[in-house]
């Protein structure tokens, strides 16, 4: 057997591919490294958001996402408005956003920033709305909430508060 096809066939069977989506710079941190299991969040200490790849997403909630984006309240299309086409700061914003079993109304992957507007329905689901908020921040993400009647009534006031926790807080 000619020597070279030989030591072809040893660096195959000793070649173990990295994990998807990790970094390839950081062997130490290959050998180390376990994903976090689907749908739970990251423990305090572990990766951060922009650090691993990808957030948990029921798939279900996919065809319920796509009637939110296309029905759309009007404070969500006034803020749609706004940022789509990375209008503000030049960053890419996405709409009704799956992450684990939630939707949410806004979210800026690159920053890890979820965009909320608070309507009338939010006013008897207090302890749904703590649980779900604690389930995303323990992702590390951050929440930027404002009011339907914030929107609807001082929309610029609106945007220029968004860009200022944005400059803040990254």
């Amino acid at each position: 057997m000619d020597k070279n096809l030989l030591n072809n066939i040893e660096l195959v069977k000793t070649y173990t591919p990295p994990l998807r989506g990790t970094p390839l710079k950081n062997s130490e941190f290959l050998k180390t490294y376990t994903p976090p299991l689907r749908g739970t969040p990251l423990e305090e200490g572990n990766l951060t958001y922009n650090g691993y790849k990808s957030l948990p997403k029921n798939i279900n909630l996919r065809e319920k996402a796509k009637n939110l984006r296309k029905s759309g309240n009007l404070s969500e299309v006034l803020i749609w408005q706004q940022v789509k086409n990375k209008k503000i700061l030049g960053l890419d914003f996405d709409r009704q956003k799956i992450v684990g079993d939630y939707i949410v109304d806004f979210f800026v992957k690159s920053l890890g920033l979820i965009v909320e507007i608070d309507g009338s329905s939010h006013e008897d689901k207090i302890e749904y709305d703590q649980k779900r908020e604690a389930y995303l921040k323990s992702f590390g993400l951050k929440i930027f909430r404002i009011t339907d009647f914030e929107v609807k009534n001082n929309l610029s006031e609106v945007i220029e508060g968004l860009m200022s926790f944005i400059k803040e807080n990254y």
